[in-house]
C-alpha cells in the first residue's frame, strides 16, 4: 500500500463513552497533539444510553467528618478478590482528580451550601462514598466530555466501525487499525503509535441483555489482535426490563411491586413468587433486598438472589413471560408486619401509600417518567423483566499505566478493561473508566510521543488485512448475520450466563467452534452496505463468546460459584428446598479470590494462566524522594 493510502496519528481512540472521551481530554490538556477519536456515533455508546434508578459514580468520601483515605478505598475495591492491589490503589487515589475533572466540566455531582459532595452507601460500600446526578449520570458524563472536545477541536470520526487491529510482525505491539465507513463503504487505515481502546462491555454477545440495543462492543478485536485478558468469566446479571432496556434496582423494588407472570399470549396471570415463600412478609421482605443488592450474587443465595432465580426459572424453563405490576397492592400486603428494615425505610420516606405505584411517586417520580417517555405507561402497564447481562467485570489485562499486559501501546480503558475482579462496589466501574482515561493519558505524554512504527511492518500487515477483507467483498454472502448473531447469542445466555452447568458449556464450546470457522469463512459480496458492516462485526463478536465461554468452562472445573454466577452440580449444595434437584450450587474454592486469572488467544490456540493478586503497595513515603521522583520521570520506569 502507499503511504498516502493511510491516516497518521499519535494516539487513535476507538470509542467515544465517557472512558474515550476523557482520554482525548486528557491527551490534549496533557499537550500530545495528533489524536483523533474514531467512534461508530458519538450517541452510539453504553455510557450515554444506559443509567439505573440512581446511576452511582464511586469515589472517595469527600463529605463531613467521616475519615477516608485511598488506602481505604483500596482495600474495598479489592474485597471482592481477583483485584491487583495496586491498580485499586490507583483507582481509589485518582477518583476526587478525575471526579473534580467532571465536576470543572459541569456535571451536577449535589452538594451542599459548603462545596461539599454528599454521599450515599451502595453496594460492598461501608462508607458513604457513592454519588449520582440521576438515573443518566453516564449520559451527563458524556455530554460535558463531548463539549470539552469541541472546545478543544479534537477530531472526531463517526460512522467508523472497527475491524481490525494492526500489529508489529512479533504482534508485540499494536500499530493501528482498519475500519470500514458506514456511509460509503470504504476501509481506512490509520496508523498510530498508540491506540486507547475504549471499545465497551460485550454488548453483542448476548441475547437476553440490558446493554442498549445500539452497543455491541469491540473486545474481540483485541483477543484476535493477541491481546490478553483477565477474568472473562465475572460479569454481572440482574434483573431489567427488557422492551426498554433497563436496570429495575434500587427504588423500582424497595416500592414492593407484584411479580406477575402470564404465558406466552398474556393470559393465565399469576403471582408466581407466593409459591417459594411460607409468608407473603418473607416475600415482600425479599423483594424489598432485591432494591438494595440488584446484582445477582451466589453470595445471596440463599437470599434475595433466589427472585432471580425464580424468575428464570419462571422465564426459561417454563417458558412464560414476567412482569412487574406497581397498579395495585394484593390483599395480603401489610406493613406491620414487615421486616423492620423494610418498614422503617418506607416509614421514613413517607411512602406508606396503597399501591407501589403511588410509593414510587413519592420516593422516585422521575422512575416512572423515564418508562413515560419510552411508550411505558406504569399506571396502566406491567413491565416485562428478565435476568439480563449487565456488565463484564473482567475485560482486557491492563497493568498501572492501563497499558495491555500483552500488547504495548494498547491501552483499554472503561468496561473493556478487566480491573474489577468478582465483586465491587456499585459505581465503581464509571470511576474505573476516568481513572484510566487519566492514567494512559498521562503515560503516553510522558514516554509514548515519539514515531516508532516501523513502516514496512506497518504496510505489510495493512496490505494482508485488506487483501482479505477484498476477498470477502469479492465472495458471494452464503450466510445471514441476523441468524448468526441471534445463534450466537443464544448460546451465550443460554450457557454463559449467570446460571452456569458443565455438560451445557461443553456442547456450547463445540457449536461455538463450527460457527466461528463458518463465519471466518464467510463471504460479504452482494450485500446492503449495513449487512457487511454487522457480517464483519460478527467474526469478532463470534471469537470473543468463544473465549469467555472457555472462561466459564474454567470457572466450572476449578473455581466453582462465586460473584455473579451460579455453577450448577448435581455433587454440590441445595440452595432452596423449594427447588428441585437440579438446583445445587457447586461451592468456590475460595483459594481463587487471591488469584487473578488470565486467557489470550495465540495462533489459534486458547491459553490459561494464574497469578497471584499483587497486594496493595504500601506507600509511607518521603517528599522529597517521591518529588524527584516525579520531577525526573522515575515513576513511569
Amino acid at each position: 500500500m502507499n503511504a498516502s493510502d493511510r491516516k497518521r496519528l499519535n494516539t487513535l481512540i476507538i470509542g467515544s463513552g465517557a472512558a474515550g472521551l476523557a482520554a482525548a481530554v486528557r491527551l490534549k490538556a496533557q499537550g500530545v497533539e495528533n489524536i483523533a477519536i474514531y467512534t461508530e456515533g458519538l450517541k452510539m455508546g453504553t455510557s450515554i444510553n444506559t443509567g439505573s434508578d440512581k446511576q452511582t459514580y464511586y469515589k472517595l468520601g469527600m463529605y463531613g467528618p467521616e475519615p477516608d483515605a485511598p488506602e481505604l478505598m483500596a482495600q474495598d475495591l479489592a474485597a471482592g478478590g481477583s483485584v491487583h492491589g495496586d491498580i485499586a490503589l490507583i483507582e481509589a487515589a485518582l477518583s476526587p482528580l478525575a471526579f473534580h475533572h467532571l465536576v470543572s466540566l459541569g456535571v451536577p455531582f449535589p452538594h451542599d451550601m459548603f462545596g461539599q459532595h454528599i454521599g450515599y452507601k451502595t453496594d460492598h460500600d461501608p462508607k458513604r462514598r457513592a454519588t449520582s446526578c440521576g438515573p443518566y449520570t453516564s449520559r451527563d458524563m458524556c455530554l460535558a466530555l463531548t463539549a470539552a472536545v469541541r472546545e478543544k477541536n479534537i477530531p472526531v470520526f463517526e460512522n467508523r466501525v472497527a475491524v481490525k487491529l494492526l500489529t508489529d510482525s512479533a504482534r508485540s505491539r499494536v500499530t493501528g487499525a482498519i475500519f470500514i465507513n458506514t456511509q460509503n463503504g470504504d476501509f481506512e487505515v490509520v496508523q498510530s503509535e498508540n491506540i486507547i481502546f475504549a471499545a465497551g462491555g460485550p454488548g453483542g454477545l448476548y441475547e437476553t441483555s440490558v446493554y442498549p440495543k445500539v452497543h455491541t462492543g469491540g473486545i474481540g478485536l483485541a483477543i484476535a489482535a493477541g491481546a490478553e485478558c483477565c477474568n472473562l468469566a465475572e460479569s454481572q446479571y440482574g434483573l431489567a426490563s427488557i422492551k426498554f432496556r433497563w436496570n429495575v434496582s434500587g427504588s423500582y423494588m424497595q416500592v414492593l411491586p407484584r411479580f406477575v407472570s402470564t404465558d406466552e399470549a398474556g393470559q393465565d396471570e399469576r403471582e408466581f413468587l407466593r409459591e417459594y415463600f411460607d409468608t407473603p412478609q418473607a416475600m415482600y421482605d425479599a423483594v424489598f433486598l432485591k432494591g438494595y443488592q440488584w446484582p445477582f450474587a451466589a453470595g445471596h443465595v440463599p437470599g434475595s438472589s433466589l427472585i432471580d432465580i425464580f424468575t428464570y426459572i419462571e422465564t426459561v424453563e417454563r417458558g412464560r413471560r414476567v412482569y412487574l405490576d406497581y397498579r395495585s397492592d394484593p390483599a395480603d400486603l401489610d406493613f406491620n408486619k414487615l421486616s423492620p428494615e423494610t418498614r422503617e425505610y418506607l416509614e421514613r420516606s413517607n411512602a406508606l401509600a396503597d399501591t407501589p405505584l403511588k410509593r414510587l411517586q413519592i420516593l422516585n417520580q422521575p422512575a416512572i417518567d423515564l418508562y413515560a417517555r419510552h411508550g411505558i405507561k406504569l399506571e396502566t402497564d406491567m413491565l416485562e423483566i428478565a435476568v439480563c447481562a449487565q456488565h463484564n467485570n473482567g475485560g482486557l489485562a491492563g497493568n498501572i499505566w492501563w497499558e495491555s499486559t500483552s500488547l504495548k501501546h494498547l491501552f483499554p480503558i472503561g468496561e473493556v478493561n478487566g480491573s474489577h475482579g468478582v465483586t465491587r462496589p456499585g459505581g465503581s466501574a464509571l470511576n474505573a473508566g476516568q481513572v484510566g482515561a487519566f492514567r494512559a493519558a498521562e503515560y503516553i505524554a510522558a514516554r509514548c510521543q515519539q514515531d516508532t512504527v516501523d513502516e514496512t511492518q506497518f504496510d505489510t500487515a495493512a496490505s494482508a488485512a485488506l487483501n482479505e477483507l477484498a476477498e470477502m467483498s469479492a465472495k458471494p454472502a452464503d450466510t445471514n448475520w441476523q441468524e448468526e448473531r441471534q445463534e450466537f447469542q443464544h448460546r451465550m445466555s443460554e450457557a454463559g450466563a449467570f446460571i452456569r452447568e458443565k455438560t451445557t458449556v461443553a456442547k456450547a464450546l463445540e457449536d461455538a467452534a463450527v460457527q466461528f470457522d463458518r463465519l471466518r469463512q464467510q463471504g460479504i459480496g452482494g450485500l446492503s452496505l449495513r449487512d457487511r458492516v454487522e457480517s464483519l462485526r460478527n467474526i469478532p463478536l463470534c471469537l470473543a463468546h468463544t473465549l469467555y465461554l472457555e472462561s466459564v468452562q474454567h470457572q466450572i472445573s476449578v473455581i466453582g460459584s462465586r460473584g455473579g454466577s451460579l455453577v450448577l452440580s448435581p455433587d454440590g449444595e441445595i440452595i432452596s428446598a423449594k427447588l428441585n434437584g437440579k438446583w445445587k450450587r457447586m461451592p468456590e474454592n475460595r483459594e481463587f479470590r487471591k488469584k487473578m486469572v488470565y486467557c489470550s488467544i495465540r495462533d489459534g490456540k486458547k491459553l490459561f494462566s494464574t497469578e497471584d493478586c499483587r497486594p496493595i503497595p504500601e506507600t509511607d513515603g518521603w517528599f522529597e524522594n517521591i518529588w524527584h521522583d516525579c520531577r525526573n520521570g522515575k515513576i513511569y520506569d
